[in-house]
C-alpha cells in the first residue's frame, strides 16, 4: 500500500469544504511554548487546489492596509475548524484580480445558501408568532 494512502486513512475530510469566493473564519491552533491557543484568520477564499488529502485553499484578508494571504492544507491537524460566514457568486476559479482592487471595488456579490434561508424562514415564523401574541387582547 502507498504511504500517502495510509496517511489519508487517518484524516477524515472537513465538510463543508470552503469554495472560491467564500468568506471564512479559519480557526488555527497556535502553540507558544507550553501554551496552546486558537487564532482566527478571517478572509475571502482566493483559490482551492489539489485533490484528496493534499487539498488546500488560500485565504486573503486586509490587515492594517496590507494584504495578507495564507495557504492552508484542508486536512491539517493545525486547523481546529473552518466556519463559512457567507458565500459569493463568482465566475472564476482563482480570484487573483482581488489583489489589485481596494475598498468597495473588492466586494463580491453574496448568494444565499439553503442553510441561511431555512434559518430566515424559522426567524420569520418566530416573529409572526410574537406579533400574534402581542395583538391578542389581554384579560385582566
Amino acid at each position: 500500500m502507498n504511504l500517502i494512502e495510509e496517511i489519508a486513512k487517518k484524516y477524515k475530510p472537513i465538510s463543508p469544504a470552503p469554495g472560491t469566493g467564500d468568506k471564512v473564519n479559519v480557526h488555527i491552533r497556535v502553540i507558544e511554548g507550553e501554551k496552546e491557543r486558537i487564532q482566527v484568520f478571517q478572509g475571502i477564499v482566493l483559490k482551492t487546489g489539489g485533490s484528496g488529502v493534499s487539498r488546500s485553499f488560500t485565504v486573503r484578508k486586509i490587515s492594517d492596509g496590507i494584504g495578507v494571504e495564507k495557504t492552508f492544507p484542508l486536512n491539517s491537524p493545525v486547523l481546529s475548524k473552518i466556519e463559512i460566514l457567507s458565500q459569493s457568486k463568482v465566475r472564476r476559479a482563482k480570484l487573483y484580480y482581488l489583489r489589485n482592487l481596494k475598498g468597495r471595488a473588492s466586494r463580491l456579490s453574496s448568494v444565499f445558501t439553503g442553510n441561511n434561508t431555512a434559518n430566515n424562514k424559522q426567524d420569520s415564523e418566530n416573529t409572526k408568532q410574537a406579533a400574534e401574541e402581542k395583538t391578542e387582547p389581554t384579560k385582566h
